[in-house]
């Protein structure tokens, strides 16, 4: 079989915790490039798709391949954005210490970074608006903040393909507003983005394609035929608010899923 080249396949893979399968047989592909959000409830194993895509959990089935070689083969190609509260923030290092991990990948963790990582350090604070934060501790931001020096790590590594786990939720319209302006410059340098988010109208409106999940894929495609109210029924259930305007919401009030609870005991600092 010949593979595409400058794509992201997700074949068939199955992820579980212990012996609960919490994706089921998901395959995908993404063109180079793209902008896809991925929709769905609580639990649906949106977080577990996107460390699977890096390599943090294992395959139960299936295989991920990036630009047509399996996942280990390419050092810095994919940039993990995790959700902030995976991250203890108390850890005592400097924004521009947080930054400056995205080179560690490209330098290896014991060299002294050069000047070239200094100066892509330094550009992807300013790009993030927060240079004046560079030797700052990373437990006196806000959470807007903390958004931001993510997205600057990010772009110090120079990904291909930027993974973003709910970087809408909990942070400030201007943060907001910052992150999708940051996705609008990447999708011009050709960068892949693939960002989760429970806003079903920020899907339908700021990204190309829509992944909609819940353990098993639900839909894939044009956001205008996948937010389709029998998809979203399918897979938000009785969670989904239909609005007398027509409008669609998703009740948000269920307490962490257990994905969530087995995710954060497994995490480490910024993996």
């Amino acid at each position: 079989m010949t593979h595409t080249p400058h794509r992201l396949e997700v074949e068939n893979i199955s992820v579980a915790y212990g012996d609960r399968i919490v994706l089921n047989e998901v395959s995908f592909q993404v063109p180079h490039g793209a902008r896809i959000a991925v929709v769905g409830p609580n639990g649906a194993g949106k977080s577990t798709l996107f460390k699977a895509m890096v390599g943090l959990l294992p395959l139960k089935t299936g295989r991920i391949l990036i630009h047509g070689l399996p996942l280990g083969n390419h050092k810095d190609c994919v940039a993990y954005i995790p959700q902030r509260e995976e991250v203890d923030w108390r850890f005592p290092v400097t924004v521009g210490d947080v930054v400056m991990m995205g080179r560690f990948n490209t330098r290896g963790w014991f060299a002294r970074p050069n000047r070239a990582d200094q100066e892509i350090v330094e550009r992807s604070l300013a790009e993030m608006s927060i240079s004046g934060l560079a030797k700052t501790s990373i437990s006196d931001l806000s959470g807007g903040q903390q958004q931001r020096v993510f997205l600057a790590r990010a772009l110090a590594q120079e990904p291909h393909i930027l993974l973003m786990d709910e970087p809408f939720t909990g942070v400030d319209v201007t943060t907001q507003e910052a992150t999708l302006s940051l996705l609008e410059r990447l999708h011009e340098r050709q960068v892949t983005a693939i960002v989760s988010t429970h806003d079903l109208n920020l899907a339908a409106t700021r990204f190309d394609t829509v992944l909609l999940i819940n353990k098993s894929l639900v839909a894939y495609g044009v956001a205008k035929e996948v937010l389709k109210q029998e998809n979203l029924l399918k897979a938000f259930g009785n969670s989904l608010l239909v609005m007398e305007n027509g409008a669609m919401l998703v009740d948000e009030c269920c307490p962490p899923s257990e994905e969530h609870k087995h995710e954060s005991e497994a995490d480490g600092l910024f993996e």
